[in-house]
């Protein structure tokens, strides 16, 4: 019954930003990622702000009037209009880290994703039922049902959750604590 889809798959897909998170936080533990402590400062100045919003919603309708060809926007568009908005409310947000040259905290969410995903697609690879991509241009060699080129769909999303996780704490109550060491303080937790 329809009720019970609705409860299972909110509950799977419930673990979907703890799964994304933790891993994120556990790489960024890492001496790895200490390379990535300075690097290019992206400033949230209000013309940055409205350029990647503009970007996003420009991406979404590009989406919507041509998703044979603009289906790839589904990602970033709607990282590009929340994280903007994310700023403007006072609310946390991966730019403060990215405006101190801070990179660590991106890298860590979409390398955490990229694990993430390929152990989705490995458990979705021989279940019953499972999801089986059609993708334009781009189906071809495939890691478990997934092109190759699809996994850098994690990229994004991982972003886009932690944009969404910041949105909804904030409008809860959370707001910015200004912390710019990314892993006292972890972005998206």
């Amino acid at each position: 019954p329809a009720l019970r889809y609705a409860l299972l798959a909110s509950l799977s897909f419930s673990t979907v930003m703890p799964a994304v998170f933790g891993t994120a936080e556990l790489i960024g533990a890492s001496a790895w990622t200490a390379r990535f402590r300075r690097g290019p400062r992206i400033a949230p100045t209000g013309t940055v702000l409205l350029r990647m919003s503009a970007a996003g919603w420009a991406m979404l309708a590009l989406l919507l009037l041509w998703p044979r060809y603009f289906f790839p926007f589904l990602w970033g568009s709607v990282y590009l209009i929340i994280e903007p908005l994310n700023v403007r409310l006072g609310h946390r947000s991966l730019l403060r880290n990215l405006a101190g040259g801070d990179w660590r905290p991106a890298v860590a969410l979409m390398a955490g994703c990229l694990v993430c995903g390929f152990f989705w697609e490995m458990w979705n690879f021989r279940s019953f039922p499972r999801w089986t991509y059609e993708v334009p241009y781009v189906g071809w060699l495939k890691i478990f049902e997934m092109p190759i080129l699809g996994y850098l769909g994690y990229l994004p999303f991982s972003l886009e959750l932690c944009a969404i996780h910041h949105l909804i704490t904030g409008l809860f109550g959370a707001k910015d604590d200004g912390a710019t060491d990314a892993f006292s303080s972890p972005p998206c937790l």
